[in-house]
């Protein structure tokens, strides 16, 4: 209603712009953003210096995820403690943790004290890239009086369970005289997401029902889902009075990985005589069709999500290229192929990998086929050396697993050892020969060739890997892998 009347006002002042900008920031929607928008550059730049209405514009920019505006402002204004907080959120609320970190770094160089406020966000964003020296050099910068707040320490739960330190997690966790549901969720989702089934089970069980959320019941479903546990999850799952799409769903994914596909569907069915129908739940028995290399299920379920009207967004993208790796993991190669051509002609395009490292202190980006580095020549002569060590040791390169069509210059291994957690690795390897541990971050759920090739990667090279992709934290160690290729 503000915004409606402020169309009417005629040579509205500060007063008014600053008022229309927080009604704006308010409402949150691309018509309220085009409103203020508008306002913003139809004023002169004398009216735009004024402090109290650059602050108005600068909340609404960032409380609208219209980042470059608000960069703009931001870069201009007088910066403080709570200006760069608010910069910091938005980043962290659109996935951009590098450059929260990269403004942390800005406000010590411009010695601006930094709050418990600021070390959350901070925290926050080292834990979406969960890079371990990354969080043990922002950990030993915060002030011991900090550490006592319990917002502080839960968030550090989170990072240090997001960057495969469970012990480190724990002894927080277990420091909190009377832990709040925030804490217990934080930790369950820790144990959860490094193979730790059962003791997300225990704690689960130790927390007082009374402070229960959704979250935390996802997030122990969820540890059960990874760590194989069908039948615990049956249990917890009975038990929990209300139910929500986030719940089935995860209870679903649970019975999808280990190929109850008839229980499944039966869940599905339940949730939808009360609910509309959830794409997420029929991907979820779409990859461990996968998996089981059940074309005729595949065939089912991709056809359920196309009548459910999922015909060209990322969710039937995702369901197209699971088909299709089926397809031709169950050696249905020209379906296969007939598939991927249909997806290139339609312009559908799988989201790109993307894996992030952490070498000499620097975060380092790498993506499916990058050429991008500095020393990309000698990255692809290790992917090379690397690709013979695994052929010596009988690696077969699984074609079931690319996505696209083959290019007259291409092979089976010169696309899978593309991938992008494979140059990361590459990287590691031409930068320290012989190092103990790696630590990569991907985006997208790791494939099956990439996770078979890692495992003897770690044996051959007699290196603990660690990758933390879309779905859990894998450590590889000696061939072997903590998921137990349950993934």
């Amino acid at each position: 209603k503000a915004i409606e009347m402020f169309k009417d006002v005629n040579n509205p002042d500060r007063v008014l712009r600053g008022l229309l900008f927080n009604s704006c920031a308010q409402v949150r929607t691309a018509e309220a953003l085009d409103v203020g928008k508008h306002v913003w550059f139809s004023m002169s730049e004398i009216e735009r210096k004024n402090e109290y209405v650059t602050v108005g514009a600068f909340d609404m920019f960032v409380k609208c995820g219209d980042i470059s505006n608000a960069e703009r402002l931001f870069n201009r204004m007088t910066r403080i403690v709570i200006t760069y907080g608010q910069m910091m959120k938005c980043y962290n609320d659109h996935r951009m943790p590098l450059k929260t970190l990269n403004l942390y770094d800005k406000m010590k160089k411009e010695n601006i004290a930094v709050n418990s406020v600021i070390f959350v966000l901070v925290i926050d964003a080292c834990a979406e890239y969960g890079l371990e020296s990354r969080c043990r050099l922002i950990a030993s910068q915060i002030p011991s009086s900090m550490l006592l707040e319990p917002e502080l320490r839960t968030t550090l739960i989170h990072m240090w369970g997001k960057a495969a330190r469970v012990k480190e997690a724990r002894e927080i966790f277990i420091s909190l005289n009377s832990p709040n549901a925030a804490a217990y969720t934080a930790m369950i989702n820790a144990y959860g997401l490094n193979g730790m089934g059962y003791e997300a089970i225990q704690l689960y069980h130790q927390m007082p029902v009374e402070i229960r959320n959704e979250k935390t019941h996802v997030c122990v479903l969820n540890a059960c889902s990874h760590s194989g546990l069908v039948n615990e999850c049956r249990s917890i799952f009975a038990t929990i009075p209300n139910k929500n799409q986030f719940i089935y769903t995860t209870m679903v994914d649970c019975l999808s990985r280990s190929f109850f596909f008839d229980e499944a569907k039966q869940l599905i069915e339940e949730f939808e005589r009360h609910q509309s129908p959830d794409v997420t739940m029929y991907k979820a028995i779409l990859s461990g069709a996968r998996n089981r290399k059940d074309v005729s299920l595949a065939r089912e379920i991709t056809q359920r999500i196309k009548q459910l009207g999922h015909t060209v967004d990322d969710d039937f993208i995702s369901a197209s290229v699971l088909f299709g790796n089926t397809l031709a993991s169950s050696g249905e190669l020209e379906e296969a192929s007939q598939l991927r051509l249909e997806m290139s002609q339609s312009g559908m395009k799988k989201k790109a990998g993307v894996s992030w490292t952490e070498v000499n202190g620097e975060i380092v980006e790498f993506r499916v086929k990058d050429r991008r580095h500095p020393r990309t020549d000698e990255i692809y002569d290790e992917l090379d050396r690397i690709e013979k060590e695994l052929t010596e040791h009988g690696h077969k390169f699984d074609a079931s697993w690319i996505t696209r069509e083959m290019r007259s210059n291409e092979t089976v291994a010169s696309i899978l050892n593309s991938h992008s957690e494979r140059l990361a690795l590459a990287y590691h390897f031409i930068q320290r020969p012989v190092p103990s541990r790696i630590q990569i971050v991907k985006n997208l759920r790791i494939c099956g060739d990439c996770h078979g090739a890692i495992k003897l990667i770690s044996r051959i090279r007699q290196c603990e890997i660690i990758i933390r992709d879309a779905n859990r934290i894998h450590l590889f160690s000696d061939g072997k892998c903590s998921c137990n290729d349950h993934f």
